[in-house]
């Protein structure tokens, strides 16, 4: 059993987040799904089909769940899908190194995992002075 990663975002941004992912690493080494929300949609009508995604990344360890943009629809959506029983951790601002990093770290629990992304996010970020 593992972790599970969702990643809740906007559009086109969690598929081409996991294709790059998949690319690099040529296999994704954790039960990985984009869920994608429409900027216009409706959270309330979303929430079925979230909550199935979370259900089919769920390795029975609990799921891991990464969005976008904080306080966004992608986001809120998925302050929402937490609450439905699977146990839930929820990380925002969600970047290529994060998404490598956790996979990188794929025997880490679902407690230990939200500092490795967020650990991942940060150090992906280089001032480049040259």
């Amino acid at each position: 059993m593992a972790v599970g990663i969702l990643l809740v975002t906007h559009p086109g941004i969690g598929p081409a987040l996991i294709a790059s992912a998949t690319r690099l690493l040529r296999q994704l080494p954790l039960r990985t799904e984009a869920f994608e929300v429409a900027y216009d949609a409706d959270a309330d009508l979303l929430l079925p089909e979230a909550s199935a995604a979370l259900r089919r990344v769920d390795g029975g360890e609990g799921v891991l769940v990464l969005s976008d943009l904080y306080g966004a629809t992608p986001s809120n959506l998925a302050a929402r899908i937490a609450r439905i029983g699977t146990p839930v951790r929820r990380v925002s601002a969600l970047n290529l190194p994060m998404l490598l990093r956790v996979m990188n770290y794929a025997d880490m629990s679902l407690d230990e995992l939200p500092a490795i992304a967020a650990a991942g996010a940060r150090n992906g970020v280089i001032v480049d002075d040259a």
